[in-house]
């Protein structure tokens, strides 16, 4: 990953409602959410929601396919792979025993 493409799915989820956006769909994989499910849910007004949505998609966090009259959105988890690899590559100079907590602590959720 290119130091831009960190900074634009950083600079993405430094807003709270696209974090939020972010959180609810990595909840709902491999599923998505319909555009219209994810403002209710978040209490965002549909044409807020979708400048929120574009955001997260140009920085490579979230994808979209059309349903029938629907748009389902996803987390982008190849995406966030990347970008937490991009963070953690460097991890303790390469100190195995200083990176195994932040490895454990992951673990479980995966």
């Amino acid at each position: 990953m290119e130091n831009e493409l960190a900074i634009a799915a950083l600079g993405a989820l430094a807003q709270g409602t696209r974090l939020d956006v972010f959180r609810l769909l990595v909840r709902h994989e491999p599923d998505g959410l319909a555009a219209g499910e994810i403002a209710r849910r978040l209490d965002v007004p549909q044409n807020t929601m979708s400048a929120h949505l574009g955001i997260l998609a140009r920085a490579g966090l979230v994808r979209s396919e059309r349903h029938s009259r629907s748009i389902i959105y996803r987390a982008d988890l190849d995406g966030l792979r990347a970008l937490t690899l991009f963070l953690v590559k460097d991890c303790c100079a390469g100190n195995a025993e200083l990176c195994g907590p932040l490895i454990a602590e992951l673990a479980p959720c995966c």
